[in-house]
């Protein structure tokens, strides 16, 4: 399999090339991710620390899958592709013709997080 990211999507976390698309079809290859998307935040000490926004099924709505989720990526990636965190999102991730604006999601995730300051 080949996966391709735009440059701008590259995630650097503490000298680690993580691509996005990487670890967005390991997520959704999980049976309980409807879909995913991936981006990276700044952090103080790695540059940026991979974060991963997950539509799960209707099954799933209700549990705590973030044990679950690591379990699955560790079987599937390297440590620091594995997302440090996760948000979970009951609206779809994706338009009807399957494409995600990361910056957007990105930049969302920038303001709320300037906001909690």
């Amino acid at each position: 399999m080949h996966l391709v990211d735009r440059r701008t999507d590259l995630i650097v976390s503490g000298g680690v090339n993580v691509y996005p698309a990487e670890v967005e079809a390991a997520l959704e290859a999980h049976p309980h991710v409807q879909s995913a998307v991936v981006v990276g935040l700044p952090d103080d000490d790695l540059g940026q620390y991979v974060h991963a926004v997950v539509e799960l099924d209707d099954h799933w709505q209700h549990h705590e899958p973030d044990s679950s989720l690591r379990t699955h990526l560790r079987a599937l990636l390297s440590g620091p592709k594995i997302p440090r965190r996760f948000e979970y999102s009951s609206a779809p991730l994706r338009d009807d013709a399957g494409k995600v604006r990361r910056s957007a999601v990105r930049q969302a995730r920038l303001t709320s997080h300037e906001e909690h300051r």
